[in-house]
């Protein structure tokens, strides 16, 4: 039995990197996991890679921006298991190469925005009803560490990513006396898909930018993930958790840079 079994849990952008570490995560923990996605492909191939493992899986193709396709999404889940404990946000857009504000194209901001703020904000808008319903829950929406501190060239993802952490604190608030936490996980650089394209040169020089002297897994992001969905995190809701190998601590001695 697994500190989450007989939960049910929604994870959006849940088909490769840290949403896919994280459903599988879940589904060890022993919870039923929805899978949600545009990749309608690699959500079956996760479904069934969770479901030969002896977990519970079912993949509902999403999109985060659009209310009806997120009204599905929570309704599908809650017609299938019968309640909802459980969401974690991790929809995201594709980011651009670091660009002076000034020359972002405006429909690649306001991409970014569709998908982190607005897809964010529906999620939440659906999960906490059924969540309500069902007595209570634990939603993780996912930030970063650049919704912490800037990062130049890259004001389109910076402004998403302060701004979940905005509707997080602000949904903790709304909800806490209603039994349901709602908290932000802060990722630094972790080995995705990108990075893994970017090359094997880029990816030390990232990490030599790391205090930890190295880049992180998903894995570690989706442990932090099932912890504050758990039992042990009760008494934590409007935080944001930094899993960045001690970027966010402070700057580091002169000696060592």
């Amino acid at each position: 039995m697994g500190e989450l079994s007989g939960r049910v849990a929604i994870v959006t952008g849940g088909s490769r990197g840290i949403g896919a570490a994280t459903a599988r995560a879940l589904a060890a923990a022993g919870a039923s996991v929805v899978l949600a996605a545009r990749g309608e492909a690699d959500l079956r191939a996760l479904e069934g890679e969770i479901t030969a493992g002896g977990g519970t899986a079912l993949a509902v193709p999403t999109d985060v921006t659009d209310p009806a396709s997120v009204a599905d999404l929570v309704g599908r889940t809650v017609a299938a298991f019968g309640r909802l404990d459980v969401a974690v946000n991790n929809a995201a857009a594709g980011n651009h190469p670091p660009t002076p504000l000034a020359d972002i194209p405006l429909d690649g901001f306001e991409a970014s925005v569709a998908v982190a703020v607005r897809g964010t904000f529906l999620c939440l808008k659906h999960q906490i009803p059924a969540m309500l319903d069902s007595g209570g829950g634990a939603i993780v929406n996912m930030a970063s560490t650049a919704g912490l501190e800037a990062v130049a060239g890259l004001s389109g993802y910076v402004a998403t990513k302060f701004a979940v952490i905005g509707l997080t604190r602000t949904a903790a608030l709304d909800y806490a006396s209603r039994g349901i936490r709602v908290n932000a996980l802060a990722p630094g650089p972790i080995h995705t898909e990108q990075l893994e394209r970017a090359g094997e040169r880029a990816r030390a020089g990232v990490a030599m930018g790391v205090p930890a002297r190295r880049l992180g897994r998903p894995e570690e992001v989706a442990a932090a993930a099932v912890w504050l969905c758990g039992p042990h995190s009760t008494f934590v809701t409007g935080a944001t958790l930094t899993v960045d190998g001690g970027m966010m601590a402070g700057m580091p001695s002169f000696a060592r840079q």
